[in-house]
């Protein structure tokens, strides 16, 4: 059995593509803000097959949020479709039916009505539409994990703006390119923490 998920912890599933940069920075910047703690499969360490380390991180997760914003519905023959976001949220959806309580996941997406086309099994989940921007992102986070103590949305955008503005320091002092990459999720949600702790005191990591 395994053990009792953390009660801040969200696993984001999402893509990691240049496109999304501004969307992850929302994720991270906007979760901090809601007094919850964003974990990515990029941070857990190598050594075992990568489904099964995914599986046991959303397992230690309480929430996760699948953002299918980037799955195509029509992909040009020399693309490659994206499946790594649906199989990731097949698993969540299977693991809270067999747990129930203990895990929450919340689907994402760009556009209305998108998801009944993409995934049509997903009827009846009303998905998060954040049009594709970062206010939009944090709009519906907010949305999506209500809290009497929330932040106003310009509060959680000038969080945003300042992950944003520290991000090149971030990649040259880590010495890659990679948004994405275990180092720079660190340093990035290092700085989420102290513009949280900043606004409202001590915020768990």
């Amino acid at each position: 059995m395994p053990p009792q998920p953390d009660p801040r912890a969200v696993f984001l599933n999402i893509p990691y593509d240049e496109e999304f940069r501004s969307l992850y920075l929302a994720y991270i910047a906007g979760l901090y803000q809601l007094e919850l703690v964003p974990h990515i499969a990029s941070e857990i360490p190598g050594g075992e097959r990568r489904l099964n380390r995914i599986f046991s991180l959303i397992q230690s997760c309480r929430y996760s949020v699948h953002d299918l914003s980037r799955v195509e519905l029509s992909v040009a023959p020399s693309a490659t479709p994206r499946f790594n976001m649906p199989l990731e949220l097949g698993m969540t959806i299977t693991w809270a039916s067999l747990r129930p309580n203990r895990h929450t996941w919340h689907v994402f997406e760009s556009e209305p009505f998108r998801l009944q086309r993409s995934a049509s099994d997903l009827n009846g989940t009303d998905p998060y539409i954040h049009n594709g921007t970062p206010e939009g992102v944090l709009s519906e986070v907010r949305n999506a994990f209500v809290s009497e103590n929330a932040p106003p949305v310009q509060q959680m955008l000038a969080a945003y703006r300042l992950l944003e503005g520290n991000l090149e320091r971030i990649l040259s002092n880590a010495g890659v390119t990679n948004v994405y990459s275990a180092s720079v999720f660190k340093e990035l949600c290092f700085v989420s923490v102290e513009a949280a702790h900043r606004e409202k005191g001590n915020i768990p990591t």
